[in-house]
């Protein structure tokens, strides 16, 4: 048996029948496809930083994307699997190509990007894709998908929609050289933290720094050191509702909180809106800190759970289903797991 707590930023979940570590594309379409005819399940595992295992662990074959590769030129980017996130990032920001900057200090993997649509601080990786390269295990053979095809929403893609068919390889990206300055600026946050307005362009660097900055303030920068950050950063996703479900949600804050209250509100796609995770979380009354146990909320952030040391995922689901259902008790609104579950469910 191998443990696989080490490989996520939870440090939780029991271990794994097998474990393989794939180092190249060759090693990660072997391993993948070697396990689907013995049909052995199989966990993939990047970064880590968006996983939640079971204590039993996992009854098959837990793959490692190990995968390396770096490649700019001009404005095109393309990265293996493997590659550390954050790390590509601070080299784009480095040659002065705008595009992902907002997007520093997010944990995990290049090759995790694509599925979550991950994104942060007005920036979203679909904005700058263009081409995904992954293994369909449907049809046990190498594809090229452009991002028209990879069917792109909120924290959401093909490739997380159908988890057991694709295998992303390498990733591709077409960023701006906008001769050293960010891309505009879209969110308020940031905007105000640099003393511009949405829409501003500022120097890149500044850019990657400021948002850093605000990531690290709400422990959302991986450090060992700090169990704040022992969390899959938001736990949850802001809710999307729809002009009826917005009605009645409004309904339900002014009954709690008041007529004047005001919860956060931004236009999503189809005429519906978007509302803050960690605003309803912390008027449910779930404030930073709060449980007594081996996992609480963070210190820092109301969006994150985390492992003070010594919790199980047990633990932490059982914090997350309080959350959950105390928001749902408060706001009308069920609130839904951003990372991904193995033996677990919300």
């Amino acid at each position: 048996m191998h443990p696989l707590a080490p490989y996520t930023t939870f440090r939780l979940g029991g271990p794994a029948t097998h474990l393989v570590t794939a180092r190249t594309d060759a090693a990660l379409v072997t391993a993948v496809r070697e396990a689907d005819q013995r049909g052995e399940p199989v966990l993939l595992i990047g970064g880590g930083s968006n996983l939640l295992i079971s204590d039993t662990g996992f009854d098959g074959t837990a793959i490692r994307i190990a995968t390396q590769g770096t490649a700019l030129h001009h404005r095109t980017l393309e990265l293996a699997a493997g590659e550390v996130w954050s790390d590509a990032v601070a080299a784009t920001v480095r040659a002065g190509l705008a595009g992902i900057e907002c997007l520093a200090g997010i944990p995990g993997s290049a090759g995790a990007t694509p599925i979550q649509n991950v994104g942060a601080y007005g920036q979203e990786v679909s904005s700058t894709i263009t081409e995904v390269v992954a293994y369909d295990r449907r049809t046990a053979e190498t594809v090229t998908l452009p991002a028209a095809e990879c069917a792109f929403s909120y924290r959401s893609s093909r490739f997380k929609e159908d988890p057991s068919r694709y295998v992303v390889l390498r990733v591709r990206f077409a960023l701006e050289d906008a001769g050293g300055l960010s891309a505009p600026l879209r969110y308020a946050e940031t905007a105000r933290a640099l003393g511009v307005e949405a829409g501003e362009r500022v120097p890149l660097e500044k850019a990657s720094a400021t948002v850093l900055a605000l990531r690290a303030g709400k422990g959302m920068v991986l450090d060992a050191a700090d169990h704040d950050t022992w969390s899959a950063g938001s736990f949850f996703t802001n809710p999307v509702l729809s002009a009826a479900e917005f009605a009645a949600f409004l309904d339900r804050v002014h009954d709690r909180l008041g007529p004047d209250a005001a919860p956060p509100a931004f236009p999503a796609e189809g005429e519906r809106t978007k509302t803050s995770a960690a605003w309803l979380i912390d008027k449910a009354g779930f404030t930073k800190g709060y449980g007594s146990g081996p996992a609480r909320i963070s210190g820092k952030h109301t969006l994150a759970l985390t492992n003070r040391g010594d919790a199980t995922t047990e633990d932490l689901l059982a914090l997350a289903r309080e959350v959950r259902d105390g928001v749902h008790a408060a706001f009308g609104v069920t609130l839904v797991n951003e990372p991904v579950m193995v033996g677990v469910q919300l």
